[in-house]
């Protein structure tokens, strides 16, 4: 029968844990509210009193139908009749022993790291799980015989000692599609290390590759420390089940060049006449231009730095930016809070790393917040972009990126991996900009020079894109494309008239054309479109 692993159960009976409750309570609580996998962990206890606990686990696992797995202990998981054993990955190749089940016990001291020897231990029937961190041990497990993988550490987590390595969802990807590739698609993952009811769905939506998803989660202190074991894990049951609300659905799929472009007025005529909110966490220094520039597209804005009033903001239906100008502990802590509730209320987010590799502050800063949440738009420079896929990058003076010695087909490709990575929509902000969803990748050429020389022109623009993601929920990647389009043929524009004579003059020309270009939208007059450059890179 096969073993449902979408909400797994990783036991810890320790005293910080437990408190004055009894293990088996806890557990019988968590299976009423939905548990589908039990895995009795214990480092602690002698082995008597393990095979005794994991008797009276498995005799009430047995009353729902559910699969008792022993944490390492192999012999523990054959004296109680446990229906298998979840192990640390063995780097060495599994050898075929021909001993009795108790000389190998006692030879074996009473736990083995290979799934091939467990195997042989237990049975052919038994279950046999194992931990992997990287795609070489997720080999390595596969080719012994597990039957499942646990993979992680996904986040930081107090209740595992020996953490090889905190590999996010990304790490969790890249195994995901690594089975794939090697033939092992059908083997059964879950995830394991930090995983909570405000995350689960993040977990599991940006951990899935195209081709391979996840078939669950473990999750330990999240059911084990909750004053109500059952309500918290029919909540985790209940959005494991669900679809994330902050995941847009594409309403009109894979639209090539001239399609998206076809569409791109009817997205700024939609602004202009939703006038959504645009929720602006910026730095002072562009606040008043950012205001300016959402009021001339027709967009409302609110510049309000305060995560305490997002859950409010965020139900009026509106997207939020998030600036990353300021990195101090209270504006990081202000960051995760909106967009915590944004996320909750299926409402874009886009989020800027300005200067992402400026300092270790504020790479540290740009790790913390792309774990903290789901971001339907990523934009940035080819140096902060590099940050976010965690290749090597120059360090940045501030906020510039600096002379690129890139090709654009790298430039296409970076865009792109972090798309897959995050799916999400990321633009790569140059002298060409490259935009991607992971499965369409284009460049667009247009803009003037002068934005290269004011202050938020980069600040500005996701402003754009943010409040055209709010008035088309239908498509991320053609809202993103609206956005881009509107603003930088807006900026050549404005860069042509006789009364621009450099920078000064240019801003509020800029902000002028931006207003004309919403008008003429709104009568459906889409020759301000006629130079859109834009081109799909293969």
């Amino acid at each position: 029968m096969p073993v449902d692993y979408r909400l797994y159960l990783v036991t810890d009976g320790s005293p910080a844990i437990l408190g004055d409750r009894r293990l088996e309570d806890v557990v019988k609580s968590a299976l009423d509210g939905g548990v589908t996998v039990v895995q009795y962990r214990d480092k602690t206890s002698e082995t008597k009193s393990m095979i005794a606990t994991a008797t009276a686990l498995g005799r009430l696992c047995s009353l729902y139908r559910v699969p008792l797995i022993i944490n390492d202990r192999v012999d523990v998981a054959i004296a109680s009749g446990a229906q298998g054993v979840h192990l640390e990955v063995s780097a060495h190749e599994s050898t075929n022993i021909g001993f009795s089940k108790k000389l190998q016990l006692a030879l074996l001291t009473v736990k083995t790291s290979d799934p091939a020897v467990a195997r042989q231990l237990l049975g052919p029937n038994a279950i046999v799980g194992v931990t992997v961190s990287t795609i070489a041990e997720a080999g390595t497990a596969t080719r012994a015989g597990a039957d499942y993988l646990g993979i992680g550490t996904v986040y930081a987590t107090p209740t595992k000692e020996n953490t090889k390595y905190i590999i996010g969802t990304s790490g969790v990807q890249e195994i995901l599609r690594a089975l794939y590739k090697g033939r092992c698609g059908a083997c059964p993952t879950v995830a394991i290390g930090g995983i909570n009811d405000k995350n689960v769905q993040r977990v599991i939506f940006k951990s899935s590759a195209t081709v391979k998803k996840l078939n669950g989660v473990a999750v330990v202190s999240a059911i084990m420390s909750a004053g109500k074991p059952e309500n918290a894990a029919r909540e985790l049951r209940g959005l494991i089940d669900q679809s994330p609300v902050f995941i847009t659905r594409v309403s009109q799929v894979e639209l090539r060049v001239e399609q998206m472009l076809a569409c791109v007025n009817d997205v700024i005529e939609q602004l202009a006449q939703k006038q959504p909110l645009c929720h602006n966490m910026t730095n002072l220094v562009v606040q008043n231009f950012a205001a300016n520039v959402a009021l001339a597209i027709g967009a409302s804005p609110i510049m309000a730095n305060n995560g305490g009033e997002a859950p409010e903001l965020a139900a009026l239906g509106g997207a939020l930016v998030i600036n990353m100008g300021s990195v101090t502990p209270e504006a990081i802590d202000n960051y995760v809070k909106a967009v915590h509730a944004y996320n909750a209320c299926g409402q874009p987010v886009l989020f800027d790393p300005v200067g992402a590799g400026a300092t270790t502050l504020r790479r540290d800063t740009v790790r913390t917040l792309k774990d903290s949440g789901y971001y339907e738009v990523i934009k940035g420079n080819e140096n902060e972009i590099s940050v976010l896929l965690g290749e090597s990058a120059a360090q940045q003076k501030g906020v510039d990126s600096g002379a690129s010695t890139s090709s654009e087909t790298k430039k296409a490709h970076l865009a792109l991996q972090l798309a897959l990575q995050e799916r999400n929509v990321v633009v790569l902000t140059g002298k060409t900009d490259y935009i991607s969803d992971g499965v369409r990748t284009f460049s667009v050429s247009n803009g003037s020079e002068y934005l290269g020389h004011i202050t938020g022109s980069g600040c500005t623009l996701g402003t754009t894109i943010a409040a055209c993601l709010a008035a088309h929920r239908g498509d991320p990647l053609l809202a993103t494309l609206s956005g881009m389009l509107l603003f930088e043929i807006a900026s050549e524009r404005a860069s042509l008239r006789e009364d621009v004579k450099g920078p000064g003059t240019f801003v509020p020309a800029f902000i002028d054309e931006l207003y004309n270009i919403s008008k003429l939208a709104q009568q459906y007059d889409t020759s301000w479109l006629a130079n859109a450059q834009v081109s799909e890179v293969s």
